[in-house]
């Protein structure tokens, strides 16, 4: 094939058969590595940026074997035959074998002194061209190229046969079904006895499932990158509007008018510990103009920046409504209205809750939510839940009140159900329990000797917190502890 005029390309003959084996056993060694690793690793969530990106480097792996395999047993064969399959190897599946055989290198030679043009049997495959058409001539060549990539290959030609640089680019090839595949050309000149450039030798390869492969990854990685900055972006703009609308406690508080019966409150939010997008856990309390005080906890579907735009909506809604001397009951059917009647309907659990400091009085209503618990003298219970079902799920509901009245020294504690995890509900419990069940009332209740010895409502939070904060959860929780203060 190539000339041994050239000074840096000598002669030789193919290695032997032993150490190139060797390398084949290797590389099909680590193909099937590879291969067994990626369907260990296969997943099928197409929507996953991660999982897409990790499949597209071990395809792009896979590839670069498949191909570092095809080359070495062309070594061990020699130009211009087709190297047998390993008996070891699996049967290769027609596309294999066609996209197994463009991967395979073909070698041209073009004699600028006799216009004698050889091309071996790889490169009218890689090509695409019949073997018994004649091979084309370097100026012929460019009518196979890519148009927008002719003036590459002019250049590249130019240099070689001009200023004896050596070839080392890639361009676009059509084959005569109208295929474009990815070819890599590398090539020198071959010098005469007088200095001049007497022939051109070249190897190409059809590298087109390998930049595909390296697109991809290429791709994915960036898609990656913009989800994670995405999902940052999100999570921190959640967080800022989290902070903006939930109070942030960061001792008891005692509100300006409840006079000399004062309540004595403090409130937690705990974070996922999988460090997932926010979600619609909130708690409220606000100094109403009659001297009553509101109360509401509640937690709304979803996470993110949509979900916390809901509940900072419907804090706002709570507020104004309370202000306006609306009762827990009534209220409550508003926001069902609310959220049923927006543009994006979600479903939320909620208690509403009005203190009347003179009669120490608390009127309730829930939808869907964990009842409060009480804790007095040392013990605590479980308040009777009036009617109530999720905001959101039907329209025109209507929700129940109920009335408990509170001795100096009581407590009442709040929470979202996010606070005990599925898992730690139901443990030792022989059943399963829903979300908010009996197995998380029990936990919160076994609280109740230190809750006794607790000298503030902060205190209890930190109770609460010690003995869940460590817990892993899959959501978001509340906790908001009252005190009734003598």
């Amino acid at each position: 094939m190539p000339s041994p005029l050239s000074a840096d390309r000598p002669g030789g003959r193919p290695p032997g058969r032993g150490p190139v084996d060797a390398l084949i056993s290797q590389t099909r060694r680590l193909k099937g590595d590879v291969d067994a690793v990626r369907r260990q690793d296969a997943r099928h969530d197409e929507s996953d940026p991660q999982q897409r990106w990790q499949r597209a480097l071990y395809d792009l792996a896979l590839h670069q074997l498949n191909d570092l395999d095809e080359h070495l047993a062309q070594l061990r064969e020699g130009p211009g035959t087709t190297a047998p399959q390993k008996e070891t190897a699996p049967p290769p599946s027609p596309a294999s074998r066609r996209e197994s055989l463009l991967s395979r290198v073909g070698s041209a030679e073009w004699n600028l002194l006799t216009d004698e043009v050889i091309w071996s049997g790889e490169l009218y495959e890689i090509l695409g061209r019949d073997p018994s058409a004649p091979a084309l001539t370097l100026d012929e060549l460019p009518s196979l190229v890519h148009d927008q990539d002719r003036p590459r290959l002019t250049t590249m030609v130019t240099d070689c046969l001009v200023d004896a640089q050596r070839i080392d680019g890639e361009f676009r090839v059509r084959r005569p079904n109208g295929e474009i595949r990815t070819v890599h050309m590398m090539g020198e000149p071959v010098l005469g006895p007088d200095g001049s450039t007497a022939s051109m030798w070249a190897v190409l390869r059809d590298v087109s499932e390998l930049r595909r492969s390296q697109a991809a990854v290429s791709e994915t990685r960036d898609s990656l990158q913009r989800h994670r900055h995405r999902a940052s972006t999100e999570r921190r703009l959640a967080v800022e509007l989290q902070e903006a609308v939930l109070p942030q406690w960061r001792g008891s508080l005692r509100l300006a008018r409840s006079g000399p019966h004062t309540l004595d409150l403090a409130a937690r939010h705990l974070p996922a510990s999988t460090g997932t997008l926010i979600s619609g856990d909130w708690y409220d309390a606000l100094d109403l103009p009659n001297g009553e005080t509101l109360l509401g906890i509640g937690d709304l579907t979803g996470h993110g920046i949509a979900v916390t735009s809901d509940v900072a909506m419907l804090l706002g809604a709570l507020r104004g409504m309370a202000m306006a001397g609306t009762r827990p009951g009534q209220l409550l059917s508003w926001l069902n209205q609310l959220l049923d009647s927006s543009n994006q309907p979600a479903l939320g659990s909620a208690i509403c809750c009005r203190y009347r400091p003179e009669s120490r009085t608390l009127l309730w209503a829930q939808a869907g939510h964990p009842a409060p618990l009480l804790f007095r003298d040392g013990t605590g219970r479980r308040l009777s839940a009036p009617d109530g079902v999720l905001l959101g799920a039907t329209s025109g509901a209507e929700y129940g009140e109920a009335e408990v009245t509170l001795e100096p020294g009581d407590l009442l504690l709040f929470h979202t159900d996010g606070l005990v995890p599925a898992r730690r509900r139901s443990a030792g419990s022989g059943e399963p329990e829903s979300r908010g069940g009996a197995a998380a009332v029990r936990h919160l209740l076994d609280l109740a000797p230190r809750f006794g010895r607790a000298r503030s409502a902060q205190d209890c939070v930190r109770t609460v917190v010690e003995e869940f904060g460590g817990t892993e959860r899959e959501d978001d929780a509340c906790v908001l502890v009252v005190g009734v203060a003598s």
